[in-house]
This record gives structure tokens, sequence and C-alpha cells, in this order.
């Protein structure tokens, strides 16, 4: 028995009539009463009367006719609910990201795709930069949001720039430094640092050496922290000063003046990363919604 034969009985069926039930399926007559003959056989009992210009349903017919369409619906249903996990119209959608760069443009770019994609869960993983390239390789991650990895970290993957966020000098309120309009590079190396974890982001700490590079005196970093939260509240504390992205001052508020360097460095180039086989479309709807909210000033 196959599906053909329960949707070529529940036509029949409905139309009381092989002719029109041939016409709506856009098969032969012949064809269409053979097949349903052939479900009569194979069940073993008649499912209709048959006269010269119409059929009727028997009593087992009529039994059958509702589970033969409770059957198709839930067929049709199975389809539909993969078709749309194909497409990323339904399930889950896994996204890396870094919180210290993302603070600012997260917020909006889910809200924007969960109205547009209210069947699918966004689930969210923060995740130091090593961890979300190889989640993208292994398919783990189907996107993430990160500071442009270097060409190499990128092998087999593909980003997009969204935004780029300048880096600022996060100090306590009351630091000395927080009444100043601006801050020199060597004023800010002479000061204490405190840093992300060497171990989990190896790379702010190559940023960290490049911007310095060309001071005398290099950053003596006394404290290592394993996120923003604790970053921002080992600053507020007045254990030293950090090196962060201005989008975090929405994190951090009142509780840490955000001071600009003198010369200005380079800002961090923040985007998306994904696998180099392409996006499922639910991902390219993320992506889309991410580069809206990344153009939105403060």
């Amino acid at each position: 028995m196959e599906l053909r034969h329960l949707r070529y009985f529940v036509a029949v069926a409905e139309e009381e009539n092989v002719s029109k039930a041939a016409l709506k399926l856009h098969v032969s007559q012949p064809g269409l009463s053979r097949q349903v003959r052939d479900l009569e056989a194979e069940l073993g009992f008649l499912l209709l009367e048959r006269t010269a210009k119409s059929v009727r349903l028997t009593d087992a017919g009529r039994a059958f006719l509702t589970e033969a369409r409770a059957v198709l619906q839930r067929a049709d249903e199975a389809v539909n609910t993969a078709r749309a996990v194909a497409n990323g119209a339904r399930g889950e959608l896994h996204i890396g990201y870094a919180p210290s760069l993302t603070a600012r443009m997260l917020p909006p770019a889910l809200r924007a795709f969960q109205a547009e994609l209210p069947n699918l869960a966004v689930k969210l993983h923060d995740l130091s930069t090593e961890e979300m390239l190889a989640g993208l390789r292994a398919g783990k991650l189907q996107m993430a949001l990160l500071v442009r990895p270097t060409t190499a970290m990128l092998r087999g993957l593909r980003f997009e720039e969204l935004n780029r966020d300048a880096l600022r000098l996060a100090v306590a309120p009351k630091h000395p430094l927080a009444r100043r309009r601006t801050v020199t590079l060597a004023e800010a190396a002479r000061e204490p640092f405190i840093a992300y974890s060497r171990k989990e982001y190896p790379e702010y700490h190559e940023m960290l050496a490049a911007i310095f590079a060309t001071t005398k005196d290099k950053p003596r970093i006394v404290e290592e922290q394993d996120g923003v939260s604790s970053l921002i509240a080992a600053v507020e504390a007045g254990g030293g000063v950090a090196l962060i992205p201005e989008s975090l001052s929405c994190l951090a508020g009142a509780r840490l003046r955000l001071m600009p360097l003198s010369p200005e460095p380079e800002p961090l180039a923040v985007g998306a990363a994904w696998a180099k086989d392409g996006l499922v479309p639910a991902s390219e709807q993320f992506l889309n919604c991410a580069k809206q909210a990344a153009q939105v000033k403060p």
C-alpha cells in the first residue's frame, strides 16, 4: 500500500464518481479504477459499491476514509515540517557571539529576526573566537558574530563585515584619567591593565601588542578575566584599565568612563562568519537582520 493509493481512494470517495476524481487528479479513469481495486484487493474487503454512474462507500469504506484522510494529513505535515527545517524556517539556529562586540547590535537583530520567523528558536553561544570557528567547521554553529579573524583562521569559512567599533580606554569613574578628554597611548601604557584570558582570547593580546608597538612602555597586565561582566567589574573596582570596544558602553553604563585614545587605534572590524558551503535561508535572514541592526546609530 502506497500513499498514492490512499489519495486516489479519498478523491473517488469525495467525488462519488470515478470520472470526476480522475479529472481532479489528472490521471486516466481506467488507471484510477485499477489503483482503487488494487487497494481493495490488498485490504481484503470492498471500500466502494459501484454502479454505472456513481460509487458509494461501504461501511468499511466510511471507516477507512476517516483513517486515510488522517494518514494523508500527517504525511503532508511531515513533509512540510521537514521542508521547513531544511529551509531553516523551523527548528533551531545556533549562533556564536562575542558579548563585548555585539552588545548593541544583537538585541535588535534578534527582535527583528524573531518577528519574521517566530517558529525558529535562536540559541546563542558565548564563545571565544577559536571556539566559534571550530563550531562553524564542525556544523555545530550556523553563524558566528565576531571580530574579523586572520586569513589563516578563516580557512574554509566566509566572513562579512557588518560594522566598525572604535576602541576606547575603560577607566573607573574616579580614576584620574576619567577627567581627561583624551588619553595618549603612552599615558595608557603606564597604567596597570586588565585583559581577557590569554588562553581563551589570544587575539586580544595580539591586538594589545600591535596597538602599543610604538610606545616605549608596554601594557602591564595585572589581571585576566574570562568574560565581559567580570572585566567591567574589575575596572570599576579600580584594579586597572582596559581596552574595550565603544559599543560596550551600553552594558557598562555609568560604571565606567570610556576614553578616546590618541592616536586613535584602528577600529575593530566586526562581522559574521559562516561555513563556505553557504547559508540556509534562515541563516541568511538572520544575517540581513544583523546588517540592519549594525547600521543603526546609538
